[in-house]
């Protein structure tokens, strides 16, 4: 049976996207209507085709406009890495950002023009945490391949990769540091991407190339904006690079919830380190989550906090093993969110991992948890 799209007719199509988006995508059964745009924008995209023009609207850096006066969201169509579709072999699904965003307009609960869009991050704010050694050996298609796992890498010219896969990393990047200085000014701010937390100050992994939360502290911090920031982060997997940036600063405490027999390994060491085991489920999780954040909170006495929010904890993820549910995930984010809103801490969101084909979705479920009205104030919105 073809698909039909009920939300866009086909001169809307057209006007959206160019002729190349109109191409026949064949389902086995009929999907949710708002569910097939992102499946045409992203088809557009991996093609290397025709773009929405809400994606158009997001590309060059301008200023958005708070939701309900505290909560900026921060996002870049310059954040896809397009490869012509090769950049879908990787296990990393770097759609997923264009699809969150793309869910969100089409639900009603942003529009483009709302969005702050980021410019790359530069060289100068890159070496306020990574080594000028590092950021050369990045040029080398070879080095680049072993960090992001992807042998095909190698066979890229340097200049290739750096437009294609690096540049939009340093984007993403600069959406960290442009979130972190709007949650300063506005309470809270989203980020649809970054969470980059293997990242280490001589060297890249695990799908990572920029430490973005230390960037985005280092470079607070040097605008008088923050002198102290807690980093929380929730990924399955443990942000062992950003435990190497901020080693042995006092004024950045890092508390890291992650499965204790996956990568990396060796661990390195976080100011509150909570090991998990294999097979967890939502009840354990959460009731160590919710003992554990007062006393973050109260160590780290933060101007800001980072929350990374991998989803790679839920059930089925191809690279972790505890058994979250998507309402688990969604409660997990509430509970750090109502705990800086209860002591009026500034928030930054970044998305980090998750490598199951829910990934995207219920990471946009709690973006949308996010951005309902009362967020800030500790009080629950509608999911």
């Amino acid at each position: 049976m073809r698909a039909v799209c009920p939300v866009i007719g086909s001169e809307q199509l057209a006007r959206e996207s160019g002729p190349c988006l109109g191409r026949s995508l064949w389902f086995r059964q009929p999907q949710r209507s708002s569910f097939c745009l992102i499946a045409l924008a992203t088809a557009a995209l991996a093609a290397g085709c025709g773009v929405p023009e809400s994606l158009r609207l997001v590309q060059q850096p301008r200023n958005g406009i708070p939701l309900d006066e505290h909560v900026c969201l921060v996002y870049s169509q310059r954040y896809q890495i397009n490869l012509g579709g090769a950049e879908r072999l990787h296990s990393f699904d770097i759609n997923k950002y264009a699809k969150i965003y793309l869910q969100l307009v089409t639900d009603g609960l942003i529009r483009p023009e709302d969005v702050y869009v980021p410019a790359e991050i530069g060289r100068e704010d890159l070496l306020r945490v990574h080594t000028p050694e590092y950021l050369a050996r990045l040029r080398q298609p070879s080095a680049l391949a072993r960090y992001l796992e992807s042998g095909w890498v190698t066979l890229m010219l340097p200049g290739v990769a750096d437009a294609a896969i690096l540049r939009p990393f340093r984007y993403a990047t600069g959406g960290t540091v442009l979130a972190a200085r709007l949650a300063v000014r506005y309470g809270v701010a989203v980020n649809l991407g970054g969470g980059y937390h293997h990242a280490e100050p001589d060297r890249g992994g695990g799908f990572c190339i920029y430490a973005d939360m230390p960037i985005a502290i280092r470079v607070l911090q040097s605008e008088g904006l923050i002198r102290r920031a807690l980093v929380v982060d929730l990924d399955a997997h443990q942000g062992n690079g950003t435990a190497r940036c901020m080693t042995g600063d006092d004024d950045v405490f890092t508390f890291d919830m992650h499965e204790e027999d996956i990568y990396p390994f060796p661990k390195e060491t976080n100011d509150l380190d909570i090991p998990l085991t294999a097979g967890m489920e939502d009840d354990e999780y959460l009731r160590l989550l919710s003992g554990h954040l007062p006393e973050a909170f109260d160590r780290a006495r933060p101007d800001i906090v980072f929350l990374q929010v991998g989803v790679d904890v839920l059930a089925g993820d191809r690279l972790a093993r505890l058994r979250l549910t998507p309402e688990a995930i969604i409660e997990r984010d509430r509970l750090v969110f109502d705990e800086a809103g209860r002591r009026r801490f500034p928030i930054v969101m970044v998305l980090g991992g998750g490598y199951s084909r829910q990934a995207w979705q219920v990471q946009y479920r709690s973006i949308r948890r996010v951005l309902g009205r009362h967020a800030y104030r500790g009080e629950s919105a509608s999911p």
